[in-house]
């Protein structure tokens, strides 16, 4: 029999297919080959949310050629991904090959290896269209709203704006930070410390921690004086009070879900969402090994649980008993399962515990290595023990004042054998024994204020949207692309900032569509999408009490909301035809210089973000510039008569020895400053 297999991607086309049997072939719809029309909203509101499907534009061949691969076969299994979207990819194209939906059509797997799709062409099924009505329901209600708000905020704010379910709120969220930030009022409290020691042991450090047996803290400076001053009418009598010791235990991290995969990528390897999902579906889809040709190297990529198939934890034990000895594995406890996780899927883990990062480091592009090197060793460290420390914590007594002080050594380094980051640095203390008298060496006040809560990066919005319930984590990442791209919020140095732009299309987003940016509405109507996926809610009714409201805020808020004028901002050039102040405009390849004479004067020229840096080969100032692929990095303003480039960010900082601008490089731990003039030269003198 001839059997053709439909998947999404060339790339998992090829890897499939060295494990199909004989007689069967594969072809890739590349992505979706049906979706709604782009110029007009496509639903019919009034026939039950009937979506008007069409066939993309330049799909039209490639579904011409399945159509005649699919008359040449005898039989035709849909292997799209194993989610909501792959389900309604499967949908489209049954369709339009004339495959009965409740056929044995559709077979699925979370990993490409051959075990996988032996086990996935022994388990046939029917396309399930409850998770095709939860894409349906989710497609219709995103064009329902952005192709209704987004002429709205063309007419009522400029042209090229846009609005949607889940992008209108992620933008209130960054506002609402700004705000908060800005309303923010410190608060003084001070710290008072101090260093001790006994006879000839190692000083440490206690803090102030309570004065009568009542804990308290220090709002002024006066009352660190008064304690100042009791400390040192007790200075000579500093004793050691309570001394307790215990073993602390500190549990290993669960296996990747999509969210936590996002987070860590960005703070360990700085790659945002976009970028990390991108590599990740290469690693899932197959890349090519050398001696062992193209092989998918990870589960699926689009998950919220953190449960893992028993073979991958038996695999991962014998691996960790193999190389570290029993003693580092795990008692194999799982995390509680968290509300609205969907657990259709495996956690995101290597298919192979056993093909390690250095087996495959020479076949991979390097950011590959390096996201699969993540993958790998979160998996492995997720099945090892914990690690322990011995704790020891102990009470020093000045009169009526009470400070504390405590001290921890690692015993035993369980998982961070492998994930050495995690691992907690030693601060042992010296043997302190109740009653010991103590030598006061250096008493520290410290006057402080109380901090506003931090701007979001891409990793902490991440965590505050998949905490709070806003859209689905596969989501995040064109949800983040899209704010940046309309630029209602701008990225300064990883940190979000609100755009002028922003504040006001949510301020007119707040006044006439509430719900549309309120956190728990856009939260429970994930709930009930999820309820659509599990069988529990009809799709049509969903659309029917969510569009009924939304019609009429949409009808007030167009005859009722003023125009929001947005002035461009200055630039600090002039036009040099007509002499006008140049503005700074926002276009479809970002930021440019206009004359604001328009259409008397139509001339522009690039905007050159500078970075208070100075080249280090010309004097001229350094600009921010963005590579083809979306990467940034700095060049020279004096281009192309100094061709200067770098990838690291120029600081406001300048080098101690020659005076030139100091640069950045690395990430988190690993990050470092340095003077690239200082270096290049020493390497042309060495």
């Amino acid at each position: 029999m001839s059997t053709l297999v439909i998947v999404e991607s060339p790339a998992k086309a090829k890897t499939i297919k060295k494990y199909l049997p004989q007689g069967y072939r594969v072809q890739a719809t590349m992505g979706h080959v049906i979706d709604l029309p782009k110029s007009r909203i496509g639903i019919h509101v009034d026939d039950h949310f009937k979506p008007d499907y069409i066939t993309i534009r330049g799909k039209g061949e490639l579904l011409s050629n399945l159509k005649k691969e699919a008359k040449k076969s005898d039989k035709i299994l849909l292997a799209t991904d194993p989610d909501r979207e792959g389900e309604a990819i499967s949908w489209h194209v049954a369709n339009k090959l004339g495959i009965e939906p409740e056929s044995a059509c559709r077979i699925e797997f979370h990993e490409i290896t051959k075990n996988a799709v032996n086990q996935a062409l022994k388990n046939v099924r029917a396309i399930d269209m409850d998770l095709v009505d939860a894409q349906q329901a989710r497609r219709v209600l995103d064009r329902l709203v952005g192709y209704s708000l987004s002429p709205f905020l063309w007419d009522k704010v400029k042209k090229g704006l846009s609005g949607g379910r889940v992008q209108s709120v992620v933008t209130r969220i960054i506002v609402d930070r700004e705000k908060e930030i800005e309303q923010f009022v410190p608060e003084e409290y001070w710290k008072i410390n101090l260093l001790l020691k006994h006879d000839d042991s190692a000083p440490f450090t206690a803090n102030f921690y309570s004065e009568n047996g009542k804990k308290i803290t220090i709002p002024n400076e006066e009352e660190a004086l008064r304690l100042e001053s009791i400390i040192n009418d007790h200075r000579d009598n500093i004793l050691v009070g309570d001394v307790t010791s215990k073993t602390k235990y500190q549990k290993p991290p669960l296996p990747f879900t999509t969210s936590t995969l996002q987070q860590t990528a960005y703070k360990a390897l700085g790659f945002n969402t976009q970028r990390t999902m991108r590599i990740a579906q290469q690693l899932f889809e197959g890349v090519t090994i050398a001696g062992r040709g193209q092989i998918g190297l990870i589960t699926y990529i689009r998950t919220d649980s953190t449960r893992l198939a028993s073979e991958a934890v038996d695999g991962a034990h014998r691996f960790i008993n193999n190389h570290f000895g029993d003693n580092y594995l795990g008692n194999g406890k799982k995390a509680a399962k968290k509300k609205n996780i969907q657990d259709a899927h495996e956690a995101i883990r290597p298919v192979d515990v056993f093909l390690t990062p250095d087996d495959v480091k020479d076949s991979l592009e390097r950011d590959q290595y390096r996201l699969y090197q993540l993958i790998w060793e979160r998996m492995i460290a997720s099945q090892m023990a914990s690690a322990v420390y011995d704790n020891t914590k102990a009470d020093v007594l000045c009169g009526p004042l009470k400070f504390v002080v405590s001290g921890e050594l690692m015993r035993f380094d369980g998982f961070t054998r492998v994930l050495k980051s995690s691992a907690k640095k030693d601060n042992p203390l010296p043997v302190l024994q109740k009653g010991m008298i103590l030598d006061l060496i250096k008493l520290n006040k410290e006057q402080k204020f109380t901090q506003p809560p931090s701007r979001f990066n891409e990793a902490s919005l991440v965590k505050y949207l998949e905490e709070n319930g806003i859209g689905r984590p596969s989501t995040y990442a064109p949800t983040i692309a899209t704010i940046k791209n309309r630029y209602y919020v701008e990225v300064k140095d990883k940190l979000f900032y609100p755009t002028e732009l922003g504040i006001k299309v949510t301020e007119l987003m707040e006044t006439y569509f509430p719900d549309i940016v309120d956190v728990k509405f856009t939260a429970k109507m994930e709930n009930e999408l999820d309820e659509v996926a599990n069988g529990k809610r009809n799709w049509v009714k969903l659309m029917e009490g969510f569009y009924g409201p939304f019609e009429k805020e949409m009808a007030h808020a167009k005859s009722t909301a003023e125009n929001v004028k947005i002035e461009d901002p200055l630039s600090d050039e002039f036009c040099e035809i007509c002499g006008r102040q140049m503005v700074i405009k926002n276009g479809k390849y970002g930021k440019f210089l206009a004359c604001p004479g328009y259409p008397d004067c139509k001339n522009t020229k690039p905007y050159l973000e500078k970075t208070g840096g100075i080249c280090p080969e010309c004097g001229g100032d350094l600009v921010k510039r963005k590579s083809k692929k979306g990467r940034t990095f700095y060049s020279c303003s004096n281009y192309p008569k100094c061709e200067y480039v770098s990838w690291d960010t120029p600081t406001s900082q300048k080098c101690p020895v020659c005076g030139n601008t100091m640069f950045t490089k690395g990430f988190g731990k690993r990050k470092r400053t340095y003077c690239a003039y200082c270096e290049s030269h020493n390497q042309k003198a060495n």
